[in-house]
């Protein structure tokens, strides 16, 4: 494999937990996607893009816990600043979110 990355290098990535709080439809968007407002507690709030209307209605996601990469740089996506990525496993165009299995404090840290 020539992307294997060391131990260093995955301890640069901060993969964190939030709560989404907030979720509004994104129709300027090229794909398909939704407006995210994640509360990561004591690290505060920051906003996400995420391509997930497939699968997952807006109240479906409103107080989801998910994780994310916290220390993800900001990314201008139409008129929306993305200012984490969060993390889902992929199947083909269908995106399933990586959560916890029971309900932590938000800001808890991945590793």
């Amino acid at each position: 494999m020539d992307n294997i990355i060391t131990f260093e290098d995955f301890s640069k990535v901060d993969l964190r937990v939030g709560t989404i709080i907030e979720i509004y439809d994104f129709p300027e968007a090229k794909t398909p996607a939704y407006q995210l407002t994640i509360d990561f507690g004591e690290l505060g709030v920051k906003k996400s893009s995420a391509q997930i209307t497939k699968r997952y209605k807006k109240e479906e996601l409103l107080n989801r816990q998910i994780v994310a990469v916290f220390n993800f740089p900001k990314k201008q996506i139409a008129k929306f600043m993305s200012e984490c990525l969060i993390l889902g496993a992929v199947d083909g165009k269908d995106v399933i979110l990586l959560n916890p299995e029971q309900n932590v404090k938000n800001g808890s840290t991945v590793g």
